[in-house]
């Protein structure tokens, strides 16, 4: 019989590099999006509203007209080219994180949404969300959202904070709970 492994969590060994330059995702190759450019903001914390400094977070989302830009898209053929639909960011020590991207267009029976991923310390894995947004169509059932049960549902569900930056780019907030009462909905990967 061996011996168990020991408890590791993840991080905080991120150095500050990391994250670098990776939150604008409204340009790529000296290329400016198309779509609504927006700002998606919020804070990771622990449950008592304890702000998680130095965690890492990743989206990845599709472009304005709802394409992915992955070969596994259809459609990828026809992805804005200069949307890569992929950044990094980083929380600061009071939890604070910034992505600009763009709104994502809706596909199928999908609404637009993004999807997010959390690594921070005291956690054991990887932690996926996903962030949605209003449907021009209208409130489409998404059947990803339709899996979470009522109460916590709208959790999942970005708030517009009202803000407008001096260009005019909308803000949006999706503050993420790791533990407690009002923990953010994970999805296992």
């Amino acid at each position: 019989m061996g011996t168990p492994s020991p408890y590791c969590t993840i991080g905080p060994f991120f150095p500050t590099q990391f994250a670098d330059d990776c939150g604008d995702l409204t340009q790529f190759e000296g290329e400016t999006a198309r779509g609504q450019h927006i700002f998606l903001t919020g804070r990771v914390v622990e449950d008592g509203k304890v702000p998680v400094g130095n965690a890492i977070l990743e989206i990845w989302q599709a472009d304005a007209n709802g394409i992915f830009r992955n070969p596994l898209d259809p459609r990828c053929l026809e992805a804005d080219p200069a949307f890569f639909g992929w950044g990094r960011a980083r929380t600061d020590a009071q939890g604070q994180y910034r992505f600009r991207t763009v709104m994502p267009g809706s596909y199928g029976d999908r609404r637009p949404h993004i999807n997010m991923m959390v690594l921070a310390i005291g956690l054991t894995r990887r932690l996926v969300t996903t962030v949605f947004f209003a449907d021009s169509r209208g409130d489409v059932q998404d059947p990803v959202l339709s899996c979470v049960p009522e109460a916590p549902r709208r959790r999942l569900v970005e708030v517009s904070d009202g803000s407008l930056d001096a260009t005019g780019v909308a803000g949006y907030r999706f503050d993420i709970v790791l533990r407690g009462e009002n923990e953010t909905p994970f999805f296992v990967d």
